[in-house]
């Protein structure tokens, strides 16, 4: 196993990961702006603020460091990962392979703190000679020189020079980062900025203060720098949380769209009918009407009084839900004939009060409350038993938000079973009912011994008794919860075309509801249940066509022999393409969609698709309207995978490329020359040659990268339309690398 040797740096002895089949040199990945990461294959090896984590000495290399003078600690090529907070940490790379090792990444921590823009610090010097001046100390910069020659780790106190020129103090840090050969092959240069704990720097702008003024300088500034320091932590929590409640409130602004219409204002008290509490609001009624579809139907059958409070109170509380919703109505827009949201506090009541109200406010009468008094007559109560029923019109609350619920396919899965279960529910206690109707003859005092609650009550132990010393009635008889359990069992069975037999109808009123209830579950069965076997086909569509895909990859693989390197890359580009399209023909979509949309709506969603180039790169900050358009309609999108090479040498560079996500690095005569990741450029600067370029190196993927790529002829055309985005563009775009120029070893190579 290849490993890389630490110079000088502690480590906790944990395992090593082996390497995998990918062979990839190493990757620096940006994916975010605070960490940088460099790896051999798909796990990761931590250095952390000077320390390395997950690292084990290697026997073989440290004897072989021992022998050579060298200590350190060992780390898998597997992987090999930098991490630092761009808030605390500024570091550059440099190619120790190379003459006067040059600069091949910096991260965007040094870059804020010398002033320098990413492009222009590339291929630099990494000893930071560009920023020396009049009063850096010739012998310590002649001590980082010799760092540097001698491969070393050393750390000094140099001034140096910010671009703008201003002085200031670095504690600078150096350490060699050796390969498996015990070769050095790259230098991590850290930067910490201690200005404020030395004492003033006297240049032209500060001779001839007294010692007063240089004091009092010397305590103002530590007082500031002690007072940045003290809150760091707690003031970084607290943007950290307020940014990331903007974020999740606002839905991320890579979520919306950089051309939308503006938001509509509604009147104060009004709620959108769309909006994320309505919708909540939506499915808590939703709950609350099938609860009351479940509970109407048995207190009616069963003819039971709320006497106990719970439920009274539970029912109470349901109700004045429902008042609630009646009030919300009432300040909640809807869509008119015409497609509009109409927001208009008038015209949401009127529309209310001719639609919906008059049922809703019939199914909110608080029935359970008058029927729960103990002197209130008989017929009454029964009569307000019976008025429960109202409240069944509250599924049609249900029926004109449907559309709201059957947005996805496991909601609309859940409300059909829901419909199966509710149907059923409804269908025993109208099975009950017709059995207690009919199981007492009241003309004749008798009991019809063929009725199925009579045979119950004998199954169950509980019979019919006639009360001789009494009221002379028939009582007894199965309780209340033996003869619901059964009369939905029996319901179940005849709605699922199942029917055991063992509860059968008897009588001429049985036989006819059971002939009807066939009838209802054989079409509830078909419909309902083959919607289900639809919405899983639907659900599952997209993974069965991955599968399929994968089968026809692998045998296409298989037939041609393909070797197993490039199979195994193939199918590691499917699936990480796949995960991140879920399942969408990203390229087929994108066709079809910008072929139905009009030219306008065409041109804002390419503009919505590179948002983030025009966002980071300040080139694009002048453009107009149209010209961003214009531009946007000729951008491409790439994803590449790890060992994808885009440019080859000697290869005709007829593109310019912005690299969204990812990293990649640049190889010059077998050298990583640069290493690009999120917000860097690489090309040819089209606007300023008149012939077509030649890469002078290779650009290879180190890991999933998304380009936004331009074609030269493309470009050219809109710059030379758009002549004032033409000087701003060519003034302020930096090639973070021009593939044109080919570096020259020892020397300091400028942006472009």
């Amino acid at each position: 196993m290849a490993v890389f040797t630490f110079t000088n740096l502690r480590a906790p002895a944990m395992p090593t990961r082996a390497s995998l089949s990918l062979k990839v040199k190493y990757e620096l990945c940006v994916s975010i702006q605070r960490c940088g990461c460099f790896r051999y294959s798909n796990a990761f090896h931590v250095v952390n603020r000077g320390r390395v984590i997950n690292c084990v000495p290697a026997p073989s290399q440290s004897a072989a460091a021992a022998v050579n003078g060298v200590s350190g600690y060992t780390c898998s090529s597997s992987c090999f990962l930098f991490c630092f907070s761009s808030t605390d940490t500024n570091f550059v790379l440099g190619n120790a392979q190379i003459v006067d090792w040059p600069i091949v990444y910096s991260n965007d921590g040094f870059c804020k703190l010398s002033g320098y823009h990413r492009a222009e610090v590339m291929q630099k010097s990494s000893t930071c000679s560009f920023m020396y001046g009049e009063l850096t100390d010739k012998e310590t910069s002649e001590k980082v020189r010799l760092t540097f020659e001698n491969y070393e780790m050393n750390s000094f106190e140099i001034l140096m020079y910010k671009k703008n020129r201003t002085p200031v103090w670095f504690f600078v840090k150096i350490a060699p980062i050796r390969n498996e050969q015990d070769k050095v092959v790259l230098f991590l240069c850290t930067f910490s900025d201690i200005t404020a704990f030395k004492q003033p720097i006297e240049d032209d702008s500060t001779k001839g203060w007294g010692k007063f003024a240089r004091l009092t300088r010397a305590l103002t500034s530590s007082r500031g720098v002690l007072q940045q320091l003290q809150p760091t932590v707690h003031k970084g929590e607290n943007v950290h949380k307020h940014s990331r409640l903007a974020e999740v409130l606002q839905l991320g602004s890579d979520i919306l769209p950089q051309y939308k219409q503006e938001t509509p204002k509604t009147p104060p008290h009004i709620i959108l009918h769309y909006c994320a509490f309505k919708t909540t609001w939506d499915w808590v009624i939703l709950i609350l009407t099938f609860y009351t579809a479940i509970m109407v139907p048995y207190n009616v059958s069963f003819k039971t009084k709320q006497n106990n409070v719970t439920w009274l109170v539970v029912d109470s509380i349901v109700d004045v839900i429902f008042l609630v919703d009646i009030v919300l109505n009432f300040h909640t827009t809807f869509v008119g004939p015409a497609g509009e949201v109409i927001s208009d506090p008038k015209l949401i009541r009127m529309n209310y009060l001719k639609t919906w109200f008059v049922i809703d406010l019939l199914s909110c009468l608080p029935y359970d409350v008058i029927n729960a008094f103990e002197n209130v007559d008989e017929g009454i109560s029964s009569l307000f038993s019976s008025l429960k029923v109202v409240r069944l019109l509250r599924l049609g609350r249900v029926a004109r938000k449907l559309d709201h619920y059957i947005e996805y396919g496991a909601a609309v899965l859940v409300l059909l079973v829901c419909v199966f279960g509710l149907a059923a529910h409804w269908l025993a206690c109208i099975w009950y009912s017709i059995g207690e109707y009919e199981v007492i003859d009241e003309d004749s005092n008798s009991v019809r011994t063929d009725s199925w609650l009579y045979m119950l009550g004998e199954t169950v132990g509980s019979p019919y008794r006639f009360n001789v010393s009494g009221s002379e009635k028939w009582e007894g008889g199965p309780s209340k919860d033996s003869v619901y359990i059964s009369s939905l069992y029996f319901t179940m069975t005849s709605l699922t075309s199942i029917g055991f037999g063992n509860i059968a109808p008897t009588t001429d009123g049985e036989k006819i509801f059971a002939v009807a209830m066939m009838m209802i579950g054989s079409l509830l069965y078909a419909t309902i249940f083959g919607n289900v076997t639809t919405i899983f086909q639907q659900m599952y569509a997209n993974t069965n066509r991955y599968h399929e895909m994968l089968n026809s990859v692998r045998d296409f693989l298989k037939l041609y022999q393909v070797p197993k390197g490039l199979s195994e890359r193939v199918m590691d580009y499917i699936a990480s393409t796949w995960s991140m399209s879920r399942g969408i023909d990203t390229e087929k979509v994108s066709q079809t969609v910008l072929q139905i949309c009009p030219k306008d709506m065409r041109a804002d969603i390419c503009v919505h698709l590179n948002r983030k180039v025009f966002k980071e790169h300040p080139a694009f900050r002048l453009a107009s309207d149209g010209c961003l358009r214009a531009l946007a309609m000729e951008f491409q999108t790439i994803h590449c995978a790890p060992g994808d090479l885009i440019y080859h040498a000697g290869e005709s560079v007829d593109s310019l490329c912005f690299v969204v996500s990812g990293s990649l690095e640049v190889i010059q005569d077998d050298e990583v020359v640069a290493i690009l990741g999120k917000g860097d450029v690489f090309g040819d600067v089209f606007w300023k040659e008149v012939t077509l370029a030649q890469a002078c190196a290779n650009v290879r993927a180190l890991t999933y990268c998304d380009l936004h790529v331009i074609k030269r002829d493309a470009l050219q055309k809109v710059l030379e339309f758009y002549t004032a985005f033409s000087n701003h563009f060519s003034r302020n775009l930096l090639l973070t690398y021009n593939l044109r120029k080919r570096t020259r070893h020892g020397e300091d190579r400028p942006g472009v």
